[in-house]
């Protein structure tokens, strides 16, 4: 961390087998201390008000007191404590952890379900570890502009513009035909996605008149979780991606977690089609934004839109390329409102960014490059 303190991380779990694995990974991170560890969510209230840890490592299901009831709690009694959860793969922590990220959860880890110790050890240390130094550099900046450590004494965290989130900035000259000629949207996003999406997308009006594909970072089961809980908050129609179904209007996919989701030329040779494949990961991610923007690139030639929002990594950045070189327009998350601006930056530097926008504006910028005058979120 940029004050030279490491991240204080409390692990928070009803098994023993990962209090152990928790305990074994942190241990071998630079800049991280495990300060004890909880066997459910009523020990770990207890033990932060003395251990005063900067992060959970939180299991969802636990019995007594469960992870989102101790997210509650620290929503409020500790504002400042993050949480990372430990999900199982099951439809139904599918949507607890839906409900935990909604709530204020930095991000969550699949529980691996099959391996020896050492294997789901190596796992969840290859997840974790871009993970908190995610949240690290997140907290830096945070502490900074709050006033908690001075700027100076974090010279590799760039300061945050606080007025940001007011301003909209574009990168190059928009024609009003390019501006509303878009016919479909493509949206890349990982970590923070899941927040980010339940805030941006019910501000998408409901004739927006361009089908939505969606690639969010998850894992199987997560994403149907995920497709539910947006459709009862949007006026959009939400659903997992199907293979084989025609893009429709006003109808948004997400690609299925697990597997790969393209756009191909349907029977006819005139409807676009999705394609839910398995092809191999890409940027080891599965699903790939770069996988769906490479196809939306060759088939949406001058008439699509790609956004790229929240996430660690540069997925998206080859997409987006090509979806540029083919004429798309091109919005971005800004900084100050990403969990991590990881995804965003990489397009960004590479100067291939129409529109840098904050969270709150980025519905409308959206409805713009499709030709939507206004936010008439009306049915």
């Amino acid at each position: 961390m940029a004050n030279d303190k490491p991240l204080k991380v409390l692990i928070v779990d009803d098994t023993v087998i990962y209090r152990k694995i928790g305990r074994d990974v942190l241990a071998e991170l630079p800049h991280v201390e495990v300060v004890g560890t909880a066997h459910n969510g009523k020990a770990a209230i207890i033990k932060m008000a003395s251990l005063k840890p900067d992060l959970l490592i939180l299991d969802i299901e636990m019995p007594e007191m469960n992870g989102l009831e101790v997210l509650a709690h620290i929503k409020t009694a500790a504002p400042d404590v993050g949480a990372i959860m430990l999900s199982t793969l099951t439809q139904e922590s599918g949507g607890l952890t839906m409900k935990a990220l909604e709530l204020g959860a930095f991000d969550f880890i699949p529980k691996p379900q099959e391996g020896s110790i050492a294997e789901n050890t190596a796992a969840i240390k290859k997840t974790i570890a871009p993970m908190l130094k995610a949240f690290a550099r997140q907290k830096d900046i945070k502490d900074i502009l709050q006033g908690k450590i001075h700027a100076s004494a974090a010279e590799s965290v760039e300061k945050r513009p606080q007025d940001s989130a007011k301003i909209v900035q574009r990168m190059r000259a928009i024609t009003d035909r390019q501006r509303g000629n878009s016919e479909v949207v493509a949206i890349g996003i990982s970590t923070g996605g899941p927040k980010a999406l339940a805030q941006m997308m019910p501000k998408i009006p409901a004739r927006l008149g361009a089908p939505i594909l969606i690639v969010q970072h998850m894992p199987p089961f997560f994403t149907q979780s995920l497709a539910d809980s947006l459709n009862a908050k949007c006026f959009l129609e939400v659903r997992e991606a199907v293979d084989g179904e025609t893009l429709r209007p006003n109808i948004a996919l997400i690609a299925p977690g697990g597997k790969q989701m393209k756009v191909a030329v349907a029977p006819d040779g005139k409807a676009r089609v999705v394609r839910v494949t398995d092809d191999p990961p890409e940027n080891s991610c599965k699903p790939s934004v770069d996988y769906l923007m490479r196809s939306i690139a060759h088939h949406y030639i001058g008439r699509a839109t790609g956004v790229i929002m929240t996430g660690m990594g540069s997925d998206g950045l080859l997409g987006l390329k090509l979806m540029k070189r083919n004429g798309a327009t091109i919005l971005a998350q800004d900084e100050s409102t990403c969990v991590v601006y990881g995804m965003p930056k990489e397009p960004i530097e590479a100067g291939i960014v129409d529109v840098i926008a904050p969270l709150d504006k980025i519905a409308d910028e959206i409805a713009r490059t499709v030709g939507h005058s206004s936010l008439d979120n009306g049915p």
